[in-house]
């Protein structure tokens, strides 16, 4: 089981929910890609709006014509692991925003295979 407490690093990447890679979402092979180089986590998480550099305002309220959501995909590691996984965003990254934040980790702890699991309110399942 991996740990991580203390200083760690947070990259996030704001893209928009249609940008592709190889006909693939982005949000989906950033997180693919964090997987594979072993960083403790990746998060999608789904804006209702926003806008960036190109200005225009993308919505979800009804009626408007703009499906293109905005997008922030969120990863904490060790420093040395996430500067290490840039060069894959940069790569991937065509259009949009890479920020990085100092962090503290309080707690990181996963579940071991096998082991019981809990549900939404709290009952725990084999």
């Amino acid at each position: 089981m991996t740990r991580l407490t203390g200083s760690a690093l947070r990259v996030t990447v704001f893209i928009g929910e249609n940008d592709t890679w190889h006909h693939k979402p982005l949000y989906s092979e950033i997180v693919h890609r964090a997987h594979a180089a072993g960083l403790a986590g990746a998060s999608v998480f789904r804006g209702i709006e926003g806008f960036g550099a190109s200005s225009l305002i993308h919505t979800s309220r009804l009626l408007s014509l703009s499906e293109d959501l905005p997008v922030a995909i969120v990863v904490v590691d060790t420093e040395e692991r996430v500067r290490a996984f840039l060069p894959q965003l940069d790569e991937l990254v065509g259009e949009g925003l890479v920020i990085l934040d100092d962090c503290e980790v309080i707690r990181y702890v996963g579940r071991e295979s096998g082991s019981d699991k809990t549900d939404m309110k709290g009952k725990r399942s084999l």
